[in-house]
């Protein structure tokens, strides 16, 4: 048991100062010192409790190939699954001043033009979900933007047959998400709602 202890404490005192820092309360961690590592090591989980509590958005879309070639279900599927909550969806026509705003880096693109008639050429459905990391989850689960890259397992990977009729959109960034959901969703369409596994998923 003592050596189990030694151990916990040797590897406590190891932990990089990045993560927890090399002292609790102004008291140094020196070798020996167990009960300063037994305080530093509540206060790093307690502060990987903290970051679990933290819920990100981001917008998710399936593109006009993706609708008609009905995988919208397995799309929402796969979210459902990862652990994420559903707090907004439409179905629509996309308008071409709200494309041009979505689109609005890539207007110099010599692709642009295409790009806009293809996703006006039929309806979308734009989804906000929410969770712990959730944009970069929803960018590793899309998966590259040409299927040719597209790994077996993700979203392009297993549905998109071309760059250009890629099935899914994914917001790539916290801040590029919160201006893309303002701009498809007014507030007063999503949803709060506690989702009864949250505490399962979210707390220690």
């Amino acid at each position: 048991m003592a050596f189990f202890q030694n151990c916990v404490v040797r590897n406590l005192l190891q932990m990089p100062r990045k993560l927890c820092g090399s002292a609790v309360g102004g008291e140094r961690l020196k070798p020996g010192n167990t009960a300063a590592a037994a305080r530093r090591s509540r206060l790093c989980f307690s502060s990987s409790s903290a970051a679990l509590q933290v819920q990100e958005r981001t917008l998710i879309a399936v593109k006009p190939d993706g609708v008609q070639r009905r995988v919208v279900g397995d799309i929402i599927k796969r979210f459902e699954q990862r652990g994420f909550k559903l707090v907004g969806m439409k179905m629509l026509q996309a308008p071409e001043s709200v494309l041009a705003d979505h689109y609005h880096d890539l207007r110099r693109k010599p692709f642009y033009p295409a790009l806009i008639r293809y996703m006006s050429s039929g309806p979308l459905v734009a989804m906000v979900w929410e969770g712990y990391n959730v944009v970069r989850t929803s960018r590793a689960m899309v998966g590259e933007t040409d299927s040719v890259e597209a790994k077996p397992g993700t979203i392009r990977g297993d549905f998109s047959f071309h760059i250009s009729r890629n099935v899914i959109h994914a917001s790539d960034s916290v801040e590029v998400a919160q201006k893309e959901i303002s701009l498809w969703f007014r507030s007063s369409e999503l949803v709060d709602w506690e989702c009864c596994d949250h505490s399962n998923l979210y707390q220690p």
